[in-house]
């Protein structure tokens, strides 16, 4: 096999997401598996079941993912890669115990992941790592084989993963109407956290005392400068930018990062701005923080505002992010192999660590996590 496409050690690559609902029946259950033992107000879980409601009890995310599987695999078999790809979910089916069985029945030994998280973060990283300690267990206190997995480097400044969203905002200040489109402001959005979670996100390096929001915050503020730029070389148009904040789910007392995007949005018309392109950089797709908060909650203020606003698109299955995975995928490959590849990356950032080290992305309480520089296997059932 060409040394190119060579994806040895690995046997499989595994998609990993977040899940949702598939339709009414679905949603408490859903939510319930989201929320366990995270004190989420009882109020913002009936608000939130509300915005799936609002599209029949389905959230998009599932569709995507299917798309998204499905591009990787035309990608992988029209550049002869020839990987089975599978998808498992952390809140719903297909989940992924039941997928780490299969590909465990399968005969897999050596996994690849790929999260749909593109940032450094607890819940974009470590929590998924958690997930994959505790599937891990299970299979071994059923008598399976365990399977090593690794998981894939964050991809926030990857070529594959920015130029679509370069696009997307060139679109969408085309889609403007020309008298105000010069003038337009950019918001870069993506889902709020804790500001305790910003500040200890990423590598110990990276973890600041002083509300600094860590690796999570430098990452999207370099994609969104890298997309800003990308913008002005375009255009000829130095449209003034800010990264700003979504889906807070949180308790009232406890600091978030702000400003939230409805809010930046009034903030926005009182100073004159002529018109907002609302860009979702966080977000692999369109799932329903972005079909919600977005484009209904935001576009509502916007419209009860009067201020003209467009939204880009999110990567979802662009041809080009099915090539960077590939490209993440036997970037891996070759480093476990011993290699040194080249490492593609955008912005004033380096590219990402492939394993994550000790106190990377800390919990709030210690809990095994899978394929970081602390994980010596499983060695208890998974905790119910």
């Amino acid at each position: 096999m060409p040394e190119q496409c060579d994806p040895s050690p690995y046997d499989a690559l595994l998609l990993l997401s977040f899940g949702g609902p598939e339709g009414p029946d679905d949603v408490v259950p859903f939510l319930e598996n989201v929320t366990r033992g995270r004190g989420i107000p009882r109020e913002r879980l009936k608000e939130v079941g509300q915005h799936y409601f609002l599209f029949g009890g389905v959230s998009p995310i599932n569709a995507q993912n299917r798309e998204l599987l499905d591009a990787l695999r035309s990608d992988f078999a029209e550049n002869g890669l020839e990987l089975p790809v599978y998808w498992g979910n952390r809140n719903w089916a297909p989940y992924l115990t039941d997928t780490l069985r299969t590909m465990v029945h399968d005969g897999h030994r050596r996994i690849a992941v790929l999260a749909t998280s593109a940032y450094a973060s607890y819940s974009g990283c470590r929590q998924y790592r958690e997930n994959l300690a505790d599937a891990l267990a299970t299979l071994q206190s059923e008598g399976l084989p365990v399977p090593q997995v690794d998981k894939l480097r964050h991809y926030f400044n990857h070529p594959g993963f920015v130029r679509p969203m370069v696009d997307g905002v060139l679109a969408s200040l085309a889609a403007l109407p020309q008298d105000v489109r010069a003038g337009a402001h950019l918001a870069f959005t993506t889902h709020s956290i804790p500001t305790a979670a910003a500040d200890t996100s990423g590598t110990p390096g990276d973890h600041t005392p002083g509300g600094e929001g860590g690796a999570y915050v430098a990452q999207h503020l370099d994609v969104a400068r890298t997309i800003a730029d990308a913008v002005r070389a375009e255009t000829g148009v130095d449209h003034p930018w800010r990264l700003v904040y979504q889906s807070r789910s949180g308790a009232p007392h406890i600091p978030w990062l702000e400003p939230d995007i409805c809010d930046h949005l009034e903030e926005q018309h009182a100073a004159g701005v002529p018109a907002v392109v609302m860009a979702p950089i966080g977000f692999v797709s369109d799932h329903m923080e972005v079909k919600y908060d977005l484009d209904t909650e935001a576009t509502a203020k916007a419209a009860e505002l009067g201020l003209p606003v467009a939204r880009s698109a999110t990567v979802g299955a662009d041809p080009r992010f099915a090539a960077a995975v590939r490209d993440l995928l036997l970037e891996r490959a070759a480093t476990e192999r011993g290699g040194t590849p080249e490492r593609c990356a955008l912005g004033a950032l380096a590219a990402s660590h492939d394993l994550c080290p000790v106190g990377c992305c800390p919990a709030r309480a210690p809990r095994p996590a899978a394929a970081g520089a602390d994980w010596r296997g499983p060695v208890a059932e998974a905790p119910a």
